[in-house]
């Protein structure tokens, strides 16, 4: 069963630009790159990977791009345009140049402002991307659904993908209002969901299995397995768990489903949502 990690990181670590990555994330302030992350894949019978974007500039968009030319298990990119700046589509027409780039990411859960997706300006620029075959990860927290859902009504043909799961507080035990928020964005079909960045949102040194199945349970539930996809968050995930146990836990939660359904969550959906050519 052939499988694709639809979300992971690369970078050089540098302590300003990566401040977000704090004192308590001490295992992942230094450099992660392909090389090291290949032997990862190969161990877990992964085939290939999807990069996003983690630092908010064209040039990290670059680095990825540079990245994805010279290894080909790195099959997509989502990097990072100002989507909401005046010369968007111009700087959209430039990197057209670049096959590997599938779309784009905005990191909207770090936003003071809680309706942030909803701004008109920033709601042209993802409505742009769709007509040049771009996708829109959508990263948020739970605070943030309401407008996600809006969001969502409002471009009703932009492939969207949230990540992470919208980061359910795990670690508390909270469900809703974050599961009713899911049912009612899983309802419109242009949207998929990431099962990815799970094990940083429990408890980092004490998480077990039964942490985390509600949560997937419900994705199955509302969205299907036709519209998830896995997702590793490597090497954010190594805070709290190996590459293999993210692997694994997605693995069991799923085991029970047909050898279709995990086929979808594994590759097919990620294959699907960001045009991936399998080799």
């Amino acid at each position: 069963m052939e499988r694709i990690d639809a979300h992971q990181h690369f970078w050089r670590y540098h302590p300003v630009r990566d401040a977000w990555i704090t004192d308590d994330m001490e295992r992942i302030q230094r450099d992660f790159l392909p090389d090291d992350l290949l032997p990862l894949l190969v161990a877990n019978q992964v085939t290939g990977c999807v990069a996003v974007q983690a630092d908010q500039s064209e040039a990290e968009t670059l680095f990825l791009l540079d990245l994805a030319a010279r290894y080909p298990f790195i099959k997509g990119v989502v990097g990072w345009v100002d989507l909401r700046a005046a010369d968007r589509a111009d700087r959209l027409r430039y990197f057209r140049q670049y096959p590997k780039l599938k779309g784009f990411r905005h990191i909207v859960q770090g936003e003071q402002d809680v309706r942030f997706l909803l701004q008109p300006a920033f709601l042209q620029g993802v409505e742009s991307l769709g007509k040049l075959g771009y996708t829109y990860d959508l990263l948020v927290k739970p605070h943030q659904l309401d407008a996600a859902l809006e969001f969502v009504r409002t471009l009703p043909v932009q492939p969207l993908v949230i990540d992470h799961l919208a980061k359910p507080y795990i670690q508390a035990g909270s469900r809703e209002p974050w599961a009713a928020q899911m049912a009612a964005i899983a309802k419109y079909e242009h949207v998929c969901c990431k099962l990815s960045g799970m094990v940083t949102e429990a408890d980092w040194e004490q998480w077990k299995p039964a942490d985390f199945q509600f949560y997937i349970r419900h994705m199955l539930e509302v969205f299907g397995p036709e519209r998830l996809m896995f997702g590793s968050d490597w090497p954010v995930c190594q805070v709290a768990a190996t590459y293999t146990q993210v692997v694994d836990l997605v693995a069991e939660a799923i085991g029970g489903l047909t050898e279709s359904e995990q086929q979808s969550i594994w590759y097919q959906c990620a294959a699907d949502f960001y045009g991936l050519n399998s080799e």
